[in-house]
């Protein structure tokens, strides 16, 4: 299921072979022996991410595993495969790589992060002094730092501080090998993978920078241009709005604001070196200034990404239009020339294989290359659920193992936990005093916050002793209960695509603990038809996912016997049947109303 469309600079590394060094219109990518594998590999190879930057390209798959393509400047021109497992996010910068996993660790290698080895992955969550601070959530590459946000909404910085990127004194401290504070209650960070400098927002949408500031890149007026930006320093005049996404570029910045009383709703932003930033003015533009062109002025046809390279940006649009300016030397606008564009001009594209689905098409640009590729909304729900369990709030309470590794456990679970009997403690106790200490440690971390995603054999030898007698629905709801009388504590906000959906906390709670054996189990599962969420389509997947969270039908979803027959396969596989209310019968009676 995948397309992925490359065009720009193709030799530094080589990414398809028997290719100019400069491919100056969209071509079809694909991987060695793609064709042949298709139809039997479909999860293994289906895409979730690209990230790429100067002299790396890491492509990311839907199982959380990754490979990367090196620069020529190393001998093997072959992809390789990273060796991290459960990997959630990857991206690249100049000269740095960093990959965030789902449990929330953060591994990173480059000569800015290590000097002494700067091809080795190294856990850098491990070296952020705050123990109780380690959780990652976010990150994101600069050309040669590293940002990272916990979960507790803080903001680190690591690598390069040459231009104050790091928000320190660039003369004291050049440099740091180790995650620097930043910032506490950050909601998003962004640079780019060839930018110097970094915007922190808040929970209240205020918006901070610093770094290098030469063409007012920045956004923080005429009076700071050609200035190093030593502090954060709050950005005063912000296009009224929610920023939803800024992309950075060398000399340049790109706003999104999404704004419900204008039409259209979402408009771009930028400021920095005129040649570059779209906007059709022959001066820098040292604040955020509305990039203007006929391209964008149809209301029905909504922005729906875009991203920075070094010196070029490319937009898609709701109208399937690719849209691109700025520089184009080596065909990176996919113009089919290597003429710069210095205002927005639509991009020809070649028949998109899964054009009816184009919110699922995303963009990366590198230095001076570019991808377009199909990642579909596929399954985050283990991925929603191990956040749920790491927010702030259901973390009150934290034990320290053997060797001094601190968990963070979570009361409800705890309390559930003890409702088994005294034989069952016993028994779960002669099995870990067999264990090695770093799968007690899992098995602790299992049994007292779910935070482990200890491997299936592990689980399979305690997963009956952990399980109680009595109904989970009806154990989690009687501590549910008891612990939470405030009406307006019991439910949960996830965002979806920028939007909102409220469900309640104990669904989330209880289904954690039904389906937990069910994600491990289906990792390694190759011989049933079904062994992953992404066999279902994109809209039976959203019933079956809305129902895990909420145990209800969308009144909006259209029923057909196509979908139930759909979502029959999953639930038969996953045993679904026994719970309630039964997924199937709310989708009967709804097919029947």
């Amino acid at each position: 299921m995948n397309e992925i469309l490359f065009f720009g600079q193709n030799y530094d590394p080589k990414l398809i072979k028997n290719k100019p060094k400069k491919i100056k219109k969209p071509i079809q990518f694909k991987f060695e022996n793609e064709n042949e594998n298709e139809n039997e590999n479909k999860n293994e190879n289906q895409i979730k991410q690209i990230s790429t930057g100067n002299f790396s390209t890491i492509f990311l798959f839907e199982n959380g595993k990754a490979i990367e393509y090196l620069s020529e400047n190393d001998s093997n021109q072959n992809p390789e495969k990273i060796q991290i497992e459960n990997i959630q996010k990857v991206t690249v910068g100049y000269s740095n790589e960093a990959i965030l996993t789902i449990e929330g660790n953060l591994f990173a290698k480059g000569e800015d992060i290590n000097l002494d080895n700067p091809n080795e992955f190294i856990n850098i969550s491990s070296l952020i002094e705050d123990t109780n601070d380690r959780v990652i959530q976010d990150i994101v590459s600069g050309d040669s730092s590293v940002y990272l946000l916990t979960s507790n909404q803080n903001a680190y910085g690591i690598g390069s501080n040459y231009y104050a990127e790091n928000s320190f004194d660039s003369e004291k401290l050049k440099k740091t090998e180790k995650p620097i504070l930043m910032m506490k209650n950050v909601s998003k960070i962004f640079s780019g993978n060839n930018s110097e400098y970094v915007f922190l927002l808040n929970s209240n949408q205020e918006l901070f920078t610093c770094g290098y500031n030469y063409y007012g890149q920045l956004g923080l007026g005429e009076s700071r241009r050609r200035e190093t930006i030593y502090k954060l320093t709050k950005i005063q005049n912000i296009p009224k709005g929610k920023i939803i996404d800024i992309q950075c570029g060398s000399i340049y910045s790109i706003m999104l604001i999404e704004d419900e009383n204008e039409n259209p709703k979402r408009k771009l932003y930028s400021c920095g070196n005129y040649q570059y930033n779209g906007v059709d003015k022959n001066e820098h533009s040292y604040e955020f200034t509305e990039i203007k062109s006929s391209l964008f002025e149809n209301e029905n046809d909504n922005i729906l990404d875009f991203s920075c390279g070094g010196y070029h940006t490319l937009i898609l649009t709701s109208n399937s239009k690719l849209i691109g300016f700025g520089g184009n030397d080596c065909g990176q606008l996919g113009t089919g020339d290597i003429n710069n564009q210095s205002i927005p001009i639509q991009i020809e594209l070649p028949k998109l294989r899964f054009n009816e689905n184009i919110s699922n098409y995303h963009i990366s640009c590198g230095f001076d290359k570019s991808f377009l590729y199909y990642s579909p909304s596929f399954s985050n729900l283990e991925e929603d659920l191990i956040k749920l369990f790491r927010r702030k709030e259901f973390c009150n309470i934290s034990f320290k193992t053997e060797n001094g590794e601190i968990i963070s456990a979570h009361k409800l679970i705890l309390k559930y936990r003890l409702n088994q009997n005294q034989n069952q403690i016993e028994k779960l106790q002669e099995i870990i005093s067999t264990k090695s200490i770093k799968e007690s440690n899992q098995i602790f971390e299992m049994i007292y916050s779910n935070n482990s995603k200890i491997n299936p054999k592990l689980y399979s030898e305690i997963k009956e002793i952990i399980n109680s007698n009595e109904k989970i629905e009806e154990t989690m709801k009687r501590i549910y209960l008891n612990e939470n009388e405030n009406e307006n504590e019991k439910d949960f906000i996830i965002e979806r695509k920028e939007k909102k959906y409220k469900f309640p906390k104990l669904i989330l709670i209880m289904r954690s603990e039904l389906y937990r054996g069910m994600f491990l189990s289906v990792t390694n599962d190759t011989s049933n038809k079904v062994t992953d969420y992404s066999e279902l389509s994109n809209k039976s997947f959203q019933i079956f996912e809305y129902w895990i969270y909420s145990n209800q039908i969308k009144d909006e979803i259209q029923i057909t016997q196509e979908i139930i027959n759909e979502i029959q396969i999953g639930i038969d596989y996953f045993q679904l049947n026994q719970t309630n209310p039964n997924l199937f019968d709310l989708l009967i009676n709804k097919f029947n109303n």
